[in-house]
């Protein structure tokens, strides 16, 4: 069967690469090995995750008093505290997964791409051969071949994972039992994401990490923030120690830190790095290779070394959001078929970190700005000043803008707290039109809302310029 493009993976990358095709006229393609559509981040990724976090944050607003507030457990007849029913939690998750499996396979068919279940590997750079549930075999022709697999959490080489009592990303989910304690191994997104999300079920976590500080990549105000957040509800973070050892002991789990310290805990999670999902496509016979992660390189049009061979989504590493990727997804197939439209993705994108409380951010953070010697001033407005963050209970959201001293444009925007991921759009908008800090000042904004704190903010940074005073 040949095809104009054939889509190894219906994720996010692979799926809007695949209409984006179909909608110029082009025969499509796409190859999915899971008996669902929707790839990593609809299964074990995004969307399960992020539902488990939505279930855990209702949960604890409805049973244990306001965000902000003190987390009190309910108790037994004994006094001692029962933490919820984990499967209740996971119920929505399900729904979720199945819903948007189907939105998935609705959005494809309606723009007539072809659907495949199978494995795929290379038999030659344009000839893929797909091997069904059934061991039968069929092979495939295209033009063009997008590889759009996703990626998966590897534990160090130390460390195994059994899904039972050790865990990572993708096992965690199918949880029975919501443990009393657990260690987080590794304080990146993921880690922080989870760990979050138990603390607030009930959990005692300990959050461990190697390295010095957790979330290097994001303003350090706002993970000051966080880290307050975090120990305030309990969570204890552990820094600059390595995993030595990690041994099943009856019912529990005994992690050996080189700090010296051991964890005695019901469950381990592993957030400690993810792989490329390669292996087994039989790159060498299209004429590339992965690199030791399993990602593959790209130019900024996303092809690989063979230019007809295109990759996108986690796959090639950074930033693997589901965001950039529909558009790496999108902009790979306009460039692919020559689609008269843009063929190359913004330098300027927002980030949405699901921890509880969320964090989202665009742009310039005051470190990068300090180290590059950028002449900047800040804004800052507290939830807890505007009338939306008192109604909602969020003691702890933050909105920054950071702005350009001499012209007012805004560098940075960092919000955490209720609605991150959601108002950091707004900001993210003026940014991207070139509009400046009196944009919030001088325009209104409905009340009671969490937007008005850019208009906080606002006033804040004018006033810290000693133009203004503050509102």
């Amino acid at each position: 069967m040949t095809f104009d493009l054939i889509v190894i993976g219906s994720g996010p990358a692979g799926m809007r690469a695949a209409i984006q095709a179909a909608k110029a006229g082009k025969r499509v393609a796409i190859i999915e090995s899971f008996p669902l559509l929707g790839g990593g981040c609809v299964h074990y990724g995004t969307l399960p995750s992020k539902s488990f976090r939505e279930s855990v944050y209702r949960y604890a607003l409805s049973s244990r008093g306001m965000l902000g507030k003190e987390i009190e457990g309910s108790e037994d007849k004994g006094g001692a505290k029962t933490l919820p029913d984990i499967m209740r939690l996971w119920k929505r998750k399900e729904r979720v997964i199945e819903g948007e499996a189907e939105v998935v396979k609705d959005k494809l068919t309606r723009n007539k791409v072809k659907i495949f279940k199978g494995k795929a590997t290379f038999l030659s750079p344009h000839e893929l051969e797909v091997t069904d549930e059934d061991s039968a075999t069929r092979v495939f022709k295209g033009e063009k071949i997008f590889i759009a697999v996703g990626a998966n959490p590897v534990p160090p080489k130390t460390i195994k994972v059994d899904g039972k009592y050790v865990l990572d990303s993708n096992s965690v989910l199918d949880l029975s039992v919501l443990p009393k304690t657990m260690a987080v191994l590794g304080a990146g997104i993921i880690g922080c994401e989870y760990g979050s999300m138990f603390m607030l079920a009930g959990t005692k976590v300990h959050l461990v990490d190697k390295r010095n500080e957790i979330l290097a990549s994001v303003d350090r105000e706002i993970v000051s923030h966080l880290t307050n957040f975090f120990e305030d509800h309990g969570l204890e973070i552990i820094l600059e120690a390595d995993t030595e050892s990690v041994k099943i002991v009856g019912d529990q789990v005994e992690v050996k830190l080189t700090n010296g310290r051991t964890l005695t805990v019901d469950r381990v999670l592993v957030a400690m790095g993810r792989r490329g999902n390669t292996e087994g496509l039989d790159l060498d016979k299209a004429g590339l290779t992965a690199d030791d992660r399993g990602l593959l390189k790209v130019n900024a049009h996303y092809q690989t070394s063979v230019d007809h061979i295109y990759a996108v989504g986690d796959v090639i590493g950074a930033p693997a959001l589901a965001s950039t990727s529909m558009e790496q997804g999108r902009i790979a197939s306009a460039h692919a078929f020559g689609i008269v439209d843009q063929q190359t993705m913004p330098t300027n994108f927002p980030y949405g970190i699901y921890t509880i409380p969320e964090i989202s951010m665009i742009g310039e953070t005051e470190e990068s700005l300090t180290t590059a010697g950028r002449d900047f001033v800040v804004g800052r407005a507290l939830y807890k000043e505007v009338a939306r963050g008192q109604i909602v209970g969020d003691q702890w959201g933050m909105l920054k803008l950071i702005v350009c001293r001499n012209t007012l444009k805004l560098l940075g925007i960092h919000i955490i707290g209720d609605n991150a991921a959601e108002i950091i759009h707004i900001g993210q908008s003026v940014m991207h039109f070139g509009g400046d800090v009196n944009y919030f000042i001088h325009n209104v904004f409905n009340y009671p809302t969490l937007a008005e704190a850019y208009k906080t903010a606002a006033f804040n940074a004018i006033k810290n310029l000693g133009q203004a005073e503050e509102e």
